[in-house]
């Protein structure tokens, strides 16, 4: 455990000022919602510092991937849920019990203790990335982007409970004039022809119609109109003499405006004064130099894909079988099984990705070493072989040097990696190749369709590297996702767990045949009994 510890607060008192209006502590009535208006001055030490970061980050990545693929509705929903709940509530949920199960204080109150654990985490997190995704336009226009969608998610949940809403206004210092009763009775006529976002059956935005009951118990609120320019666009609100007339479900759209801005601004501020916190707080800095870089998914081992979708060793990787498994190789890696068979050889960067990646994916050290011999030798004598390139293998197995146990690379390591040069077959084939070339191998693969793979050549040119691999699967894996066998998280974010989810469809599909197979066989044979039983 590292001890140093770090104070969010000193992160940006020094130049990356607050913007946001409200404190800390402004979560509403149980809820995690917060303009951050003031960051926590709790110490945190360095490992909590890096992985309540990195929790949020999956939260912000994932809302992204979600936007990309374009999931919509209740499946959107709920994917976004179990992932804020798997990595921003329940550490925090495990951390307050334990703390409280070994606090001295017998009226410690539980749920409370939960809720404040629930805040420091989301704010904290929320100021450590602000100062990661603070020092380029890119960066800033990201974080911007997937922050304020989380905020605006959230706010929705609560939009439907007024006294919460209203709550949280007031806490964050958020004044709106309520329109006065007898205004609201000389404008109802129009008002009952604009939705009002009504719906008391759960908590999802409507677009019918209120009726005069409705209107009558609504709080609406006169803004300028300049500030509802989303809800006129929409025809969702009433506009008179330079006002919006905007009930209070649709206030939704208002406060997450002022969130923009005020995030935007603090983002500003943080970049100027980045350099100069990342120096005076060095044990920080090379967390916040490669944050937008860090895989946030399962790390891979030795023991990859062993055992998928049966008895162990079932589906172990050897130098023999490596062909019938190249099939569930991503586009990355089967270039680079292309290029070491076309040229007998890796240069070092390929080596280390193609031989990592094996390493995850389940081949053992021995069976590594005669694989890369059998092709290396095509072009050089076993000897030269063993002395040049045998110690290689055995470093990325650990038996070697230093004596790491070397973890297959990320495709976000792949994609900031080396680009490769002429005779090179490594780095991300999304990210390295021209739109002309990579149609060519997609097509040549026959990876979809024509239309599919036009999608695809789209995502690579908007830089979308990860959603393009993940399209790649679906079209390779139809109904991937209904399969029950399948992990489908972490498909187009590492290389392994493209093969591992591959690995585990082909099996399910095959076992699925054979059960077929096996059903209709009875079947074929009582048939056959009823037709040829003799007369008795």
């Amino acid at each position: 455990m590292n001890i140093a510890t770090i104070t969010p607060r000193s992160l940006i008192k020094r130049g990356i000022k607050e913007e946001q209006g409200g404190s800390s502590t402004s979560n509403a009535a149980g809820s995690n919602l917060s303009f951050y208006g003031q960051p926590p001055s709790e110490e945190l030490s360095l490992d909590e510092f890096e992985e309540i970061a990195l929790a949020r980050l999956k939260v912000l990545r994932m809302i992204e991937e979600l936007k990309t693929r374009n999931i919509i509705g209740d499946a959107f929903s709920l994917v976004l849920d179990k992932t804020i709940k798997e990595n921003l509530h329940e550490p925090a949920e495990s951390a307050a019990r334990a703390a409280a199960s070994s606090s001295n204080s017998k009226k410690m109150n539980v749920k409370t203790a939960i809720q404040k654990a629930k805040e420091r985490t989301d704010v904290a997190s929320h100021y450590i990335l602000r100062a990661a995704y603070c020092k380029t336009e890119e960066l800033r226009r990201w974080f911007l982007t997937q922050e304020t969608f989380l905020f605006r998610y959230q706010l929705e949940k609560v939009a439907n409970d007024t006294t919460i809403l209203k709550l949280f206004l007031k806490r964050n210092d958020l004044h709106f004039d309520p329109v006065p009763d007898d205004e609201k009775r000389n404008v109802t006529p129009q008002l009952l022809s604009i939705p009002n976002g009504f719906n008391s059956s759960d908590s999802k935005m409507s677009n019918k119609m209120p009726s005069a009951t409705e209107v009558a118990s609504t709080t609406y609120y006169k803004i300028p109109f300049q500030e509802a320019a989303d809800l006129i666009a929409k025809r969702q609100c009433f506009v008179k003499a330079g006002y919006a007339y905007v009930p209070m479900r649709r206030i939704v759209t208002i406060i997450t405006a002022k969130f923009r801005i005020a995030l935007s601004k603090s983002l500003a501020g943080a970049s100027r004064a980045f350099g100069t916190v990342a120096a005076d707080y060095a044990p920080v800095a090379p967390l916040l130099n490669s944050m937008n870089s860090q895989y946030t998914g399962k790390e891979y081992g030795a023991d990859g894909a062993n055992g998928i979708g049966g008895g162990d060793g079932d589906y172990e990787l050897t130098h023999l079988n490596i062909e019938q498994y190249k099939e569930s190789m991503p586009l990355c890696m089967s270039e680079l099984h292309k290029g070491l068979q076309n040229d007998n050889k890796l240069r070092h960067h390929g080596r280390l990705q193609y031989g990592l990646f094996l390493k995850g994916a389940g081949m053992s050290m021995e069976e590594s070493i005669i694989f890369f011999q059998k092709i290396f030798t095509k072009i050089m004598t076993a000897e030269k072989f063993q002395k040049e390139y045998t110690y290689n293998i055995r470093h990325m197995y650990g038996k070697e040097g230093k004596r790491t146990n070397y973890t297959p690379y990320s495709c976000t390591k792949i994609i900031l990696g080396s680009p490769p040069g002429t005779g090179d077959h490594h780095g991300c084939p999304y990210r390295n190749y021209d739109d002309t070339h990579l149609a060519a191998v997609l097509s040549q693969m026959k990876i979809g369709n024509a239309m599919q793979r036009s999608e695809m050549i789209k995502l690579k040119k908007e830089k979308h590297y990860n959603i393009a691999c993940q399209k790649h699967f679906e079209y390779m894996h139809p109904n991937a996702s209904s399969v029950q066998e399948i992990n489908l998280s972490g498909v187009g974010d590492h290389p392994n767990a493209w093969y591992t989810s591959s690995v585990a469809y082909r099996a399910a599909m095959s076992a699925g045949s054979n059960d077929e197979k096996m059903t209709e066989t009875p079947q074929k044979e009582a048939t056959a009994s009823n037709v040829v039983s003799p007369m008795k």
